[in-house]
């Protein structure tokens, strides 16, 4: 009876580990394709970034500052070499790409560009489609973390090489980029009145 006993009991923690071992295999690999969901949108970003800059370059030519921290921002994306760094660039071009919408509002000339038009309203929707698939990755990596943290999956985690996986998010300020109204008549973010064309902001 005894023998039986142990059997059972061997049973049991042999099928807790392979519970809790595919357990974790499942939310790696929801952190993964919740990273790749992120990744196809700041793709489309990166592409969308040169054609605006080519398009506001030249309204906007006091801005030099706001475009050169975009394109820097972008350049240093691409070539990231590992996923912590691509996070941090992907965080400047949030900041940048928020300052130059910003600025944007000041130049009446570019309510009438129609590409410009489009190319705001196709990059306020990638940003969008990027705060939410962020959202849904931290989700996730907050459900593997605590996992890998937590007693007792973390025996499981610490010897089959689980590793708490990295948070995609910046300081608070830099988590959106303002929207911006370049409509014609549209009043703009904040409400600031639109400097005369080509007239660096006060």
């Amino acid at each position: 009876m005894s023998s039986v006993l142990v059997l059972l009991v061997v049973l049991a923690i042999v099928g807790w580990i392979v519970a809790a071992y595919n357990s974790l295999v499942s939310l790696r690999n929801q952190v993964d394709n919740s990273w790749r969901q992120i990744d196809v949108q700041l793709k489309r970003r990166h592409d969308l970034i040169p054609n605006l800059i080519e398009a506001v370059k030249g309204y906007m030519q006091f801005e030099r500052d706001t475009l050169t921290q975009v394109v820097e921002a972008r350049a240093k994306a691409v070539s990231a070499p590992d996923q912590a760094s691509r996070m941090a660039a992907e965080t400047q071009i949030t900041a940048g790409l928020g300052k130059l919408l910003a600025v944007m509002e000041n130049y009446p000339q570019l309510k009438s560009d129609e590409n410009v038009l489009k190319l705001q309203e196709e990059l306020t929707t990638t940003e969008n489609q990027i705060a939410f698939a962020r959202q849904a990755y931290n989700d996730v990596v907050l459900a593997l973390n605590t996992r890998v943290q937590s007693f007792p999956s973390n025996l499981i985690a610490n010897n089959f090489g689980f590793h708490p996986a990295e948070y995609f998010q910046g300081a608070p300020e830099d988590q959106a980029v303002p929207k911006v109204d370049l409509s014609i008549g549209g009043a703009g973010a904040g409400g600031a009145n639109p400097s005369t064309p080509g007239e660096p902001r006060a």
